[in-house]
């Protein structure tokens, strides 16, 4: 990016396969100090806009740091919806106890078909109702399981768990052990069952679970205006790290 011959920052895009055809991605907007607080990003944003609908892409995708409330506002006021966010807790100390009455086990393999169906429909749902188009979030949704679960409940460095209270399934968690970090991809509390602490029953045994494989982080992302589980989240000491924004073009 440069001004009368003299540069002044720089973006790099990208396609985005693993959202499907026809997103592009901006994956970095930086604009030297001195030049910032001069519409220089607004510029760069814009034109990114014009080079990707020239590759045939119909959608951008972007992801601010959780501190860069300036990037934030900016994207917002150019017409990048919020999506999602991503939030991290450091472990320090021991790992937390379950509350009495309540354990956990892994998820039986009669109970895994209907799990993923539910799922899938929860996840593809909710990216709807952001504007996503439905094929295209049904398709997001099978490829992240086709991702994560390639051999289903069995997939290597993953635990699916079924919290019981006094003996009754109350929710599920979902939990991925990669190299860096434990990643919370599911925690659901039964609909009869909400409103009597089990959320935050299954976040404390996604920690105890981290812990004992190794892991001293977890992440996990919360859809927009998810307001009870970004509390939720906030209260156990997560804090959220990037955003998540995309801008449907037309």
């Amino acid at each position: 990016m440069c001004v009368n011959g003299r540069p002044v920052g720089a973006i790099r895009l990208s396609t985005c396969p693993a959202h499907g055809p026809g997103v592009a991605r901006i994956e970095d907007l930086r604009i030297e100090e001195p030049d910032r607080g001069r519409g220089r990003g607004t510029v760069a944003a814009l034109a990114a806009e014009e080079v990707v609908r020239g590759w045939g892409c119909d959608r951008v995708d972007a992801s601010v740091p959780g501190d860069a409330e300036v990037a934030l506002r900016l994207a917002t006021a150019l017409g990048y919806v919020p999506r999602s966010r991503t939030m991290v807790k450091h472990l320090v100390g021991s790992p937390p106890t379950l509350p009495a009455g309540s354990v956990a086990r892994p998820m039986l393999e009669p109970e895994y078909g209907p799990w993923l169906a539910q799922e899938r429909e929860r996840f593809a749902r909710s990216l709807v109702e952001r504007g996503v188009p439905e094929a295209e979030a049904y398709a997001e949704a099978d490829r992240g399981h086709a991702r994560f679960l390639p051999a289903g409940g069995a997939t290597e460095s993953t635990l699916i768990s079924v919290l019981e209270h006094e003996g009754e399934p109350v929710g599920i968690l979902w939990l991925g052990l990669r190299p860096e970090t434990a990643y919370v991809h599911y925690v659901d509390v039964h609909a009869r069952q909400r409103g009597r602490g089990h959320g935050r029953t299954l976040m404390l045994l996604a920690e105890e679970q981290a812990a004992a494989c190794g892991k001293d982080r977890i992440a996990l992302a919360v859809f927009a205006g998810n307001t009870a589980a970004e509390r939720l989240y906030a209260s156990l000491g997560y804090e959220t790290t990037a955003h998540h924004l995309f801008k449907k073009l037309t």
